[in-house]
């Protein structure tokens, strides 16, 4: 494997991002179907760098979940399928007594014994460092060196009592070049009554709103800035309003509330003739479309018309093509892989996004077409953010983008930012 690794195509890099809450509060069934998928898909790619980020580290309850955290970061440090992978930084954010501070964010970093010349940034001392052996932080990470961490203040989302939703920032320098790597968990859709209720719905804009914080915050004027890729649970949704009247152009609503406060409590589309069938029940957790075909036929990318939030950001980040399903909300049921819940729409809610100079990196033209991959990781099983014994309702499928960086590909960066050359 070490020797594939070390053939002349350049630096390979993998991005992973995935919601692991459950991993965590039912792993005797789940944490090793989803190891044995992550596997597969590092033996299949071979990556050189492996980033992954994760999101809600720990589950719901963290009291009672954190301890089968240090487990699972123990296993992947001394499986066999990682034992090639001499240095790592893994950086958990555990302290969930700190309601200030606290946003179930953990950045994973692997680097193959192959690669002789990596380097990380200290924000405190504004300096590339050589990364050696493995490390593993898991306290207070307001006060590590190597990385910026914030969560989003609770003005951004009153509805939440006490939202975890934040990001973690680290830098890294290989190849000759230097770039940054987010960690981002940006807000849901807390009911599908409102997101209906226009366009684009309350939600879009509130996390649109922290996107947009977060841009700023990694480009201003602290550091030099440098390629970005940011990558997590940005919870994207479809145009709720524009989704439904396509999907129920046809059909005539009823509207049912709820008897002592008249407030909308269900929606009811039905076909005008056909007995009146329903077609779609809409209710504040509950999705129910009568044929599901339509997000898995080819890959639901008819649906992507109606996939706008990123549109706001077209000059400041960019997607690969997506050619894969909706990453949520997969069925609980583990012997349902293909099915998606009846909760929420469907949605490509994790992403990897990059700035226009990161793309560049992943899109060189001496990079081979097949060397760059964008998609998701175990569709088919029960991978994601999944509860088996809990009674909750979420399951995200891990999305990854593979791609090389061949050598010399940051130089014209390097004549330009101080931080690009490694000290």
């Amino acid at each position: 494997m070490a020797g594939k690794l070390t053939a002349p195509q350049g630096t390979g890099v993998l991005l992973v991002t995935a919601n692991v809450g459950s991993l965590f509060e039912d792993p005797v069934n789940l944490q090793k179907t989803w190891l044995r998928e992550f596997y597969q898909v590092i033996q299949s790619h071979k990556p050189h760098f492996l980033a992954v980020h994760c999101q809600e580290v720990g589950g719901k309850n963290y009291a009672e979940s954190m301890s089968h955290v240090d487990s699972f970061v123990k296993e992947l440090l001394s499986s066999d399928a990682m034992k090639e992978y001499s240095r790592a930084r893994i950086y958990l954010d555990e302290n969930y007594k700190s309601q200030e501070h606290f946003t179930a964010l953990g950045s994973f970093y692997f680097i193959h014994e192959s690669l002789k010349n990596i380097h990380q940034f200290d924000f405190k001392a504004k300096k590339f460092k050589k990364v050696v052996g493995k490390e593993t932080c898991s306290e207070t990470l307001e006060n590590t060196p190597t990385l910026e961490k914030e969560k989003f203040p609770q003005d951004y989302f009153p509805e939440s009592k006490w939202s975890r939703k934040g990001f973690i920032r680290t830098r890294w320098a290989l190849a000759d070049c230097a770039f940054d790597l987010v960690n981002i968990h940006l807000f849901h859709d807390a009911s599908n009554l409102v997101a209906w209720e226009k366009s684009p719905s309350v939600y879009s804009g509130t996390r649109q709103k922290a996107l947009g914080y977060v841009l700023d915050r990694i480009t201003d004027q602290r550091y030099e800035k440098v390629p970005y890729f940011v990558f997590g649970d940005f919870n994207f949704r479809l145009d709720s309003k524009q989704v439904i009247e396509s999907l129920c152009s046809t059909a005539t609503m009823q509207t049912v509330r709820a008897a002592d406060t008249n407030e909308v409590d269900k929606l009811i589309f039905r076909e005008s003739d056909n007995d009146r069938k329903v077609i779609l029940q809409l209710e504040k957790k509950l999705f129910n479309y009568v044929n599901q075909d339509v997000f898995r036929e080819n890959n639901g990318t008819s649906l992507l018309e109606f996939d706008k939030e990123l549109s706001v950001f077209k000059d400041r980040l960019h997607e690969l093509e997506i050619s894969f399903p909706p990453s949520y909300p997969y069925s609980e049921d583990s012997s349902q892989g293909k099915q998606y819940m009846n909760t929420r729409c469907p949605a490509w809610c994790d992403r990897i996004l990059m700035s226009p100079s990161a793309r560049e990196l992943v899109l060189k033209p001496e990079n081979e077409e097949r060397s760059t991959v964008y998609d998701n990781i175990g569709p088919n099983v029960c991978m994601g953010d999944h509860k088996v014994t809990t009674g909750a309702e979420l399951r995200e499928v891990p999305v990854f983008l593979s791609f090389r960086i061949t050598a010399g590909a940051g130089k014209p960066n390097a004549n330009k930012h101080k931080c690009c050359v490694v000290q």
